[in-house]
């Protein structure tokens, strides 16, 4: 078994719909700094990184502070959406995220099966800095939640998910707060 340590990005510099691939504001930078500080002792831990910005800043006060390099992995990328144009993307989002997964289209349900699948091949404890649906797509696969959003977690929580024979196993939720994208 190994313990996840799912972190959300550091708060954006920009919103979803305005930039699909934002740096941290200050904000993001020092909650980043905090969550480092909070998840210290735990380590030095592997590392499981979205390729994005936010999570890769994210990920950055981990890595000096244990000395680790940040693994990049798509599989716990953002959300992909078939929108290219953010404010149609924004509009999709809302739309999926009020939906359960057994509605929307296939290609979601594999993505968020690909995500668990991911995790499930973490053999040690690991720290995976992640986005807010990634993130509940894997809660969602560890409790059985068919919501597409089962809980709102804040900038840089930690929700923490034990792989174990049977699959994922959610042993507690980050904080929460409300996401900008629902405003």
């Amino acid at each position: 078994m190994a313990r996840l340590y799912l972190v959300r990005h550091g708060h954006a510099a920009a919103a979803y719909g305005d930039d699909p691939d934002p740096g941290l504001s200050d904000n993001g930078r020092a909650q980043a700094v905090d969550m480092a500080v909070k998840l210290a002792a735990l380590g030095p831990l592997p590392i499981l990184v979205s390729p994005l910005r936010r999570c890769r800043e994210t990920a950055l006060p981990l890595e000096h502070r244990w000395e680790v390099e940040a693994v990049v992995e798509d599989a716990v990328a953002e959300v992909p959406s078939p929108e290219p144009d953010g404010r149609q993307r924004v509009a999709w989002l809302r739309r999926t995220m009020k939906r359960h997964w057994v509605g929307v289209e296939p290609a979601l349900r594999s993505w968020r099966d690909q995500v668990a699948a991911r995790l499930m091949q973490c053999t040690e404890n690991t720290v995976v800095v992640s986005h807010f649906v990634a993130i509940n797509a894997a809660v969602s696969v560890a409790t059985g939640d068919d919501r597409v959003i089962g809980f709102h977690p804040n900038n840089c929580s930690v929700t923490v998910l034990e792989t174990t024979p049977d699959g994922l196993k959610l042993v507690e939720l980050g904080d929460e707060a409300e996401t900008q994208v629902l405003v």
